[in-house]
C-alpha cells in the first residue's frame, strides 16, 4: 500500500492508476477506524479495480466547543489495518496541506445543512462538504462511499455532487452495528463500560419506531414520535437533542409515513453524542 502525504503525490499516484483504465472507489475518513470504516473499504474493493482511502481530522467541521483537539487518532494502526484489507493508496494530509495559507473558500448546501444536526452544529455541514469537495477533486475518484450511519451527511453530499456535477457517484453503504445494537463509531470509546448499557437508548427508540410502523402499520408520526420519545427517556442519564421522522431526499419532517421514510436522532450519554437512524418503509399491499 502506498501513503501519500501530499496532494501532488497522491495525485501522481491516482495518474498513475487512471493510465491502467481502472475504476477507483474512494472512501474518506477521519481515522481511527472500525469496522463501520472497514465495511466501506470491503464495498470499493469489490466495486473497484483500485481503493483509495483517506484519514484526515477536518478542524473546520468541529465547532469551539466540540472535540477536535482530543477526537481519538492512532494513524499506525490505521494504515495497518488498512494494508490488511489491501487497500491501494492511502491519503494523510496535514492541515496546513489541504488548507493552506489564507484559505477562504467553502462549500454549503443551505437548506439542507440548517436542520437537525445542522440546527445544533452550526458550520458543521460546510466543513464536511468543503473538505469533501476537496477531497473528490484532489482523488478524483470513480465512486465514493459513505456509511448510511451518517444519513444527513449522505443526503447532503449526494445534493452537493448533482448541484455542482462533480463527476463522482456517491453510494450509500448499510449502517454497521455493534452487538447490543450501538452503531459502530469512534467516539464509542468515550463511553465508560457502566454508562454502555444507557448508550443504545437511541438504538431502542429507533427500532421502536421501525417496529411500530413496519410491524403494527401506524402511520402518523406524532403517535411514533411520542412512543420513540418515551422509550428513549427510560434510560436514566440519557439526553435526547432530538427525533424526527423525515423524507428521504430532502429530510423534511413529514406527518405521516406513507412510503419510505428516515428515522433520524440524536443523544448526549455522559457526554457523549451519539447520532443515529433507521430507514422505514411501509409495506404495500398487493391485490391479487
Amino acid at each position: 500500500m502506498e501513503i501519500a502525504k501530499k496532494i501532488s503525490e497522491i495525485r501522481e499516484a491516482v495518474k498513475a492508476m487512471k493510465k491502467q483504465d481502472v475504476t477507483i472507489g474512494f472512501v474518506p475518513t477521519m481515522g481511527y477506524l472500525h469496522k463501520g470504516h472497514l465495511s466501506l473499504v470491503k464495498h470499493s474493493l469489490a466495486e473497484c479495480c483500485k481503493t483509495v482511502v483517506s484519514i484526515f481530522v477536518n478542524p473546520t467541521q468541529f465547532g469551539p466547543s466540540e472535540d477536535y483537539d482530543r477526537y481519538p487518532r492512532d494513524p499506525v494502526r490505521d494504515a495497518e489495518l488498512l494494508k490488511k484489507e489491501g487497500v491501494d493508496l492511502l491519503f494523510m494530509p496535514s492541515v496546513e496541506e489541504m488548507y493552506g495559507k489564507d484559505f477562504f473558500t467553502s462549500v454549503e448546501v443551505s437548506s439542507l445543512a440548517e436542520k437537525l444536526e445542522g440546527s445544533l452544529r452550526p458550520g458543521h455541514f460546510r466543513g464536511v462538504c468543503t473538505v469533501v469537495c476537496k477531497l473528490f477533486n484532489i482523488v478524483t475518484p470513480d465512486n465514493a462511499y459513505f456509511g448510511w450511519k451518517d444519513a444527513q451527511q449522505l443526503v447532503i453530499i449526494q445534493k452537493m455532487v448533482n448541484d455542482l456535477n462533480i463527476p463522482v457517484k456517491v453510494k450509500g453503504c448499510p449502517t454497521v452495528r455493534e452487538s447490543d445494537g450501538l452503531a459502530a463509531s469512534s467516539r464509542n470509546i468515550y463511553i465508560s463500560a457502566d454508562k454502555r448499557k444507557n448508550a443504545v437508548a437511541l438504538y431502542k427508540g429507533l427500532s421502536k419506531i421501525k417496529d411500530m410502523v413496519e410491524n403494527m402499520g401506524i402511520t402518523a408520526t406524532d403517535v411514533l414520535l411520542t412512543e420513540g420519545r418515551e422509550s428513549i427517556e427510560r434510560f436514566s442519564g440519557v439526553e435526547l437533542q432530538y427525533l424526527e421522522i423525515v423524507e428521504m431526499d430532502n429530510l423534511n419532517p413529514i406527518k405521516k409515513v406513507e412510503d419510505r421514510a428516515l428515522i433520524l436522532g440524536a443523544i448526549k450519554v455522559s457526554g457523549v453524542r451519539l447520532i443515529d437512524n433507521m430507514m422505514v418503509e411501509m409495506k404495500r399491499v398487493t391485490s391479487q
